[in-house]
């Protein structure tokens, strides 16, 4: 992932106190429970303000904010019940004295989006696994009528530039799964993978074998009547900022009436990349992923809105311990509404993940360090959790956890199915972070384990909905995800 770096915190606050009494002009989005942002911020200022809340201004829609909302919108008598209770709409903003809620915080958040909501029907699709073929296929044929579009992990780039037909998608199981997506009228649109920056800037920056790649690349898309491609091309350098738009846009005018999904990592609002008191260098948004020219030659952008960890400091700082979740869905908001500045909301796909971590948490004088230990599928933790006694329950980002001590049941890496492969590069495997307190004992080292089951990824499909995007894409789908899953994708 693009390395991260962040806003001053006090900066924001004070900012944002400032724009109190511009709380007059359109809003561009409704606010409720789990959204962060700049209009996050200027909310709570207002509601501050009107002796409706203490806590001190953060930009994260938390309990305390939900909690103050509700109780202006029943003194006011604008809602006192029901789903619209506590969410920050045009009644209730024009009776805090309307707003324009997307003013900016000096950073790039502004909550403005390219375009209006989507309001069609959700999309779902799903990135199948080359490593978990045979269950990937059993397990997702019964579901494609739920899907808008599968993505076998079919393709990888050789350094040189040349496309190494990785899973074979003409052998084993994957000829008679395809068939099966065209008779539902499910797209199939195989993934290219590619993480080698060095050599994706050497293979874009020179023409020739540039072009080569593109009609390459379409050429397999029609030879194989697949109905589109899925570029994920991932650690990429600034420098190939600009070959990279090129060739989307070279790939796109020879794919005719074939789709060009675009696989992108995750990039935070620069509010939520820098410590207190830091100033963002110069380079801060110096960004490898040109979202203008996407929105251009891209019919799908699909963001990877998860390996959060310890990435965003602010949340970080809220939220109690243990904290380093696979994706809380405030980070999530962030994400999409930073996109949707430069991105059409009826391309843009939040990335889900179905998997979890397990960490070795450390205290250290009031700060936490987080070692990530290995990723894995949802059995390995019930699995421990059973062994130990341990009902898990819910974290803070509404994710599936527990923690237990590691003298008790040694820490060992999940094996065979229990396994997973990550789609992304993750932040460093060891970090030290400042929490808001803890939830746990804290006096000795403690293992945590935190996944996604049915209910994160509801939680996602539900923010899709809330922000107007295109839909959202699981990874991954290969018979080891939360079952449940089926019943929120829909």
């Amino acid at each position: 992932m693009h390395a991260y770096s962040k806003l001053s915190f006090v900066t924001f606050l004070f900012l944002t106190a400032l724009l109190v009494p511009a709380f007059a002009s359109a809003t561009t989005r409704s606010l409720e429970y789990g959204m962060s942002g700049a209009d996050v911020a200027v909310l709570q200022n207002t509601l501050v303000d009107k002796g409706y809340l203490s806590a001190t201004p953060n930009g994260y829609f938390g309990p305390a904010t939900l909690a103050a909302v509700k109780k202006f919108q029943c003194a006011q008598n604008i809602v006192c019940s029901g789903t619209a209770y506590g969410v920050v709409g045009p009644k209730t903003q024009a009776a805090l004295g309307a707003g324009d809620t997307s003013a900016s915080t000096g950073g790039d958040l502004t909550g403005k989006s390219l375009t209006g909501p989507y309001t069609g029907k959700l999309e779902f699709s799903g990135w199948i696994p080359d490593w978990r073929l045979a269950s990937a296929t059993l397990d997702v044929t019964p579901h494609l009528s739920q899907l808008g579009s599968v993505m076998p992990f079919g393709f990888k780039m050789n350094d040189d530039g040349t496309i190494n037909n990785a899973s074979e998608l003409s052998q084993d199981q994957w000829p008679a799964f395809i068939a099966a997506a065209k008779a539902t009228k499910t797209r199939v649109v195989p993934t290219i993978e590619w993480g080698d920056g060095t050599a994706i800037q050497n293979v874009l920056s020179n023409s020739t074998t540039r072009i080569a790649l593109e009609d390459s690349i379409a050429n397999l898309v029609k030879t194989n009547n697949f109905d589109g491609i899925d570029i994920d091309f991932e650690a990429k350098q600034e420098q190939t900022r600009d070959y990279f738009s090129t060739f989307l846009k070279g790939l796109y005018q020879r794919m005719g009436n074939k789709w060009v999904y675009c696989t992108i990592e995750a990039r935070q609002p620069l509010i939520d990349r820098y410590a207190p008191g830091a100033t963002p260098p110069p380079d801060a948004t110096n960004y490898a992923n040109d979202y203008t020219q996407m929105n251009k030659y891209c019919d799908r952008v699909e963001i990877m809105a998860y390996d959060q960890g310890t990435i965003d400091v602010r949340l970080n700082a809220a939220r109690s311990a243990p904290y380093a979740p696979v994706a809380d869905p405030g980070w999530v908001s962030d994400l999409i509404t930073l996109a949707a500045q430069n991105i059409a909301k009826n391309k843009i796909i939040i990335g889900v993940a179905t998997y979890g971590y397990e960490y070795q948490v450390t205290p250290q004088n009031g700060q936490y360090q987080y070692q990530r230990l290995w990723a894995f599928n949802p059995k390995y933790a019930t699995t421990i959790a059973a062994q130990l006694g341990i009902t898990p329950t819910r974290t803070s980002a509404n994710e599936m956890g527990f923690i237990y001590n590691p003298a008790n049941v040694p820490a060992t890496a999940p094996t065979g199915n229990d396994t997973t492969q990550t789609q992304q590069t993750v932040q460093p495997a060891t970090t030290v972070t400042q929490n808001a307190g803890s939830q746990v004992d804290t006096t000795q080292p403690f293992n945590f384990m935190t996944w996604s089951d049915a209910t994160a990824i509801a939680d996602k499909v539900s923010l899709a909905r809330q922000l107007g995007v295109r839909g959202v894409a699981v990874f991954s789908i290969g018979g080891a995800e939360d079952q449940g899953m089926w019943g929120v994708l829909k």
